[in-house]
């Protein structure tokens, strides 16, 4: 039985596919505005800020031109994410025995997938001031730091979503995304558990890649 997701506005059911799918996403270029061999929690802090700020500055471009939005994100959201990781892990013990190609390939393909259904749904921030950045709290590890942010929904409620992130040589990267408790990689792992253990990898592949196949979402609050 697949987890089931929490009830939560449009706005930050955005942000959180967005994470998840920059966990998934192929290799782009740095932003230079950004530090990104800082420390854990001023990572996600700088990063967060960037994105919002050039939501904001550039709202009304990328309304009209997705693809222009697409590669901010990949600018911006990508290098804070070791997408190979993360990809094998929402694999789970199928990625046992999958070439390096095999894991870009599906990694690319649920990419295509969510970026598709939740880019747009960033330009409904209004401000970086909606993301708080939380101190660090309990024990963690290089091997595992877990920095807690909190989303304010259009409700004045706010949503809890934490970044889980692993030192990869000399510097921090994401591998995952709890909101509430919930943690998408398992989740995306659960869904894709069943389907190649019932159809095989090589065909949940095919028909991830030609959009055949319907993954899991927040549940809609409409």
């Amino acid at each position: 039985m697949n987890t089931p997701m929490p009830h939560l506005s449009s706005l930050a059911k955005a942000l959180l596919a967005l994470t998840l799918l920059t966990l998934v996403l192929p290799l782009a270029a740095q932003s230079d505005a950004i530090d990104y061999s800082a420390e854990p929690v001023e990572l996600v802090r700088v990063v967060s800020e960037e994105l919002f700020e050039r939501i904001d500055r550039n709202r009304a471009i990328y309304k009209d031109d997705q693809p222009q939005l697409e590669q901010m994100i990949r600018d911006v959201f990508l290098p804070l994410l070791n997408e190979r990781f993360s990809a094998r892990l929402i694999l789970g013990k199928h990625s046992r025995g999958l070439n390096d190609q095999q894991i870009n390939d599906f990694a690319s393909a649920l990419m295509n997938q969510l970026l598709a259904s939740y880019a747009k749904g960033l330009l409904d921030f209004k401000s970086r001031d909606q993301v708080e950045v939380l101190p660090l709290r309990g024990e963690n590890t290089e091997r595992m730091t877990r920095v807690q942010t909190r989303i304010l929904m259009d409700s004045g409620e706010k949503a809890p979503v934490d970044y889980v992130l692993r030192k990869f040589g000399d510097r921090w990267q994401a591998f995952d995304v709890i909101i509430e408790g919930i943690s998408y990689v398992a989740t995306y792992r659960n869904q894709f558990n069943e389907e190649i253990s019932r159809d095989g990898f090589d065909q949940v592949l095919q028909r991830l890649q030609k959009g055949e196949l319907q993954l899991e979402k927040v549940n809609d609050d409409e």
